[in-house]
């Protein structure tokens, strides 16, 4: 019986020759061992690292929406007081709110999501470029909503969240974090 090594998930045999009576190649044909087991063990390695980039995926993922969902607190609470409370426009309000949330989600992103252990002007820099974008987004949402469909503006406010929220995982894991793990 021939001895199989494994080497990068090619199977060589030390003793079958093409044609031998333990080889599945003709005469003539070459034989690195087993090609079925080569190629599953190469496919298994494969999906096995696709599998661990996407569960570093999901945590980062994960992370970031539990950050997310304390900004959500942070703003909504916010852009009540500033809203009922001081009487300020229901425009400028949300704008300050969210810049407050922004702020609370860089700091625990850097943190806790992306692990960095040093603030960075740079990063916060560019998860604010990137958050101006989702606070139009978030703001646009909410006038929109309130104005011309009736919703009452804390619900129009989490609409605008949710639709931020989407666009601020992509760009930051890609930009800002530069799909640090």
């Amino acid at each position: 019986m021939a001895h199989l090594y494994y080497d990068d998930n090619i199977i060589t045999s030390e003793t079958s020759a093409p044609g031998s009576a333990d080889s599945f190649a003709g005469p003539g044909e070459h034989d690195s061992g087993v090609p079925d087991t080569s190629r599953f063990a190469a496919l298994s390695g494969r999906m096995w690292q696709l599998m661990q980039r996407e569960r570093a995926l999901l945590i980062s993922l994960s992370k970031f929406l539990v950050v997310g969902g304390t900004g959500v607190l942070v703003n909504s609470f916010v852009l009540f007081l500033l809203f009922q409370w001081v009487h300020l426009p229901l425009v400028m309000a949300s704008v300050l709110s969210a810049e407050l949330a922004i702020v609370n989600n860089f700091w625990w992103n850097d943190r806790w999501t992306f692990s960095r252990t040093q603030l960075s002007l740079r990063r916060f820099a560019q998860f604010n470029l990137v958050s101006l974008f989702g606070l139009v987004l978030t703001t646009g949402t909410l006038w929109v909503l309130v104005h011309y469909l009736g919703l009452y503006y804390l619900a129009a406010n989490l609409v605008g969240i949710a639709l931020a929220a989407i666009w601020g995982f992509a760009a930051n894991s890609l930009w800002t974090w530069g799909g640090a793990r």
